[in-house]
């Protein structure tokens, strides 16, 4: 019961850190101004350590297996545990998909922002977060894969939170550093899905 409570905290405070040095990496331009190029190295700290506490909170999902909280281990999503597995998988190749062609075409930026680095091709061309839309709802597919409706739920109404308040924080600083060629760009592409043109 303590290991249970102490491994869904850590997953919460790992997720909130997370996301918190995260959306600090992506505002590069906006931390220049105040820091000069520096910002820039820093962003890329930042990233690392976000990808650092998102391994933490996947670890800790995993941990879940093994030390379930009590209280919502009952909320299994089926005593077939090929459901969830099957399920997983079919979230788990589209998403890793997208991820990876959204890397392929940020390229080193995906790591290391760069204030020479042009707007990105490829996928890019189509939606302006493939990443974001790749590597979330993995959060989701993992829960699958532990059969929780608890850590499905949870995860889907962290994503619903965290996700727009990203893209307005990322996009912001996207069109200080793209001007109104970014802004152009938000108009013909969506954000997380593409956009049905006539």
């Amino acid at each position: 019961m303590i290991i249970a409570i102490i491994n869904f905290s850590v997953f919460i405070i790992s997720c909130l850190i997370m996301s918190y040095v995260y959306t600090l990496s992506i505002q590069p331009v906006k931390r220049a101004e105040k820091y000069g190029d520096k910002a820039w190295r820093d962003c890329k700290k930042f990233r690392s350590i976000g990808g650092f506490f998102e391994l933490i909170s996947v670890i800790n999902l995993i941990l879940w297996i093994w030390f379930p909280l009590p209280l919502v281990d009952t909320c299994i999503i089926s005593s077939n545990i090929w459901i969830g597995i099957i399920i997983a998988i079919c979230i788990t190749v589209p998403c890793c998909t997208i991820m990876y062609l959204g890397i392929k075409a940020a390229g080193s930026e995906t790591l290391s922002p760069s204030k020479y680095t042009e707007m990105y091709g490829g996928i890019y061309s189509h939606i302006r977060h493939p990443q974001t839309l790749g590597e979330f709802p993995l959060f989701i597919a993992i829960s699958f894969a532990i059969n929780s409706w608890f850590l499905v739920i949870f995860s889907a109404i962290f994503i619903i939170i965290y996700i727009p308040i990203m893209i307005h924080y990322e996009e912001k600083d996207l069109i200080r550093r793209f001007g109104g060629k970014y802004r152009e760009y938000q108009k013909n592409t969506g954000a997380i899905f593409p956009k049905l043109r006539k």
